[in-house]
């Protein structure tokens, strides 16, 4: 019992304290996150509504790769980010012959960070989009067409009558980097000051045995979904109070 008084008495410490590390650290794992998510949101929604409008051969089968995207363990996605940007990768590769001069360093920054994220959560958001977008009756989109609507019309209508399962994608996307940590400790190193992230942070501590900081930390970032979920549940009922 006595590490669990500890853990909060180290996260009061670290919020309310003035620790500036604590500050840098949260402050990191929002930028990355927030980042990550709107890229996932611009590329995901699109192509959930793409894939759960339309009737077309391999439906099936995208759908599949979605839904495995979906599950794809961080470590893996890490892993792959890792190959692509190291020096002697392909994408390096790939630019050097284009370009003609070394590819800047990617490895063990933020943007690589963000890349990792973006692959863990656009599959979500895509796949969550897919599934609110397939639930939406098929004569909705008809009858749009039959009044003349446009391509972009007609998407606009369709994603509007879907909107809390999108509100719900980019909620699980948001979840599912916002607590990762196998993928950007790999491509972001957990550098201090520069790479690491809260749950990066929790995991360094962890492994030196400060159990009850990193419990502490654990608390924030806890606080931190907490409030960001909330406030992602708060639209959804104004909007559904406001529909009645």
């Amino acid at each position: 019992m006595e590490i669990v008084w500890d853990a909060f008495a180290q996260a009061a410490l670290r919020l309310f304290g003035g620790d500036p590390a604590t500050y840098t650290v949260i402050g990191l794992s929002l930028r990355v996150s927030g980042l990550s998510l709107l890229i996932a949101t611009a590329l995901g929604v699109p192509l959930g509504y793409l894939i759960g409008s339309r009737r077309f051969r391999g439906r099936g089968l995208v759908t599949a790769i979605v839904n495995t995207g979906m599950g794809l363990p961080p470590v893996v996605v890490g892993l792959m980010v890792y190959i692509l940007i190291s020096r002697s990768g392909p994408l390096s590769e790939a630019y050097v012959a284009l370009v003609g001069e070394a590819m800047p360093r990617l490895l063990y920054t933020v943007p690589a960070m963000i890349i990792a994220q973006v692959m863990i959560s656009t599959p979500i958001v895509t796949g969550v989009t897919l599934a609110a977008v397939g639930a939406v009756p098929a004569e909705l989109r008809l009858q749009a067409r039959s009044l003349g609507a446009s391509h972009l019309q007609e998407a606009v209508l369709t994603i509007r009558e879907a909107r809390w399962g999108v509100m719900a994608a980019i909620a699980a996307g948001f979840g599912g980097i916002i607590s990762e940590v196998g993928a950007v400790n790999m491509v972001g190193g957990n550098i201090e000051g520069k790479t690491r992230v809260m749950t990066t942070a929790i995991q360094l501590e962890t492994g030196q045995g400060n159990f009850g900081l990193a419990l502490g930390l654990g608390l924030i970032l806890l606080g931190i979904a907490f409030v960001i979920m909330n406030a992602f549940t708060r639209v959804q009922h104004s909007g559904s109070r406001y529909e009645r």
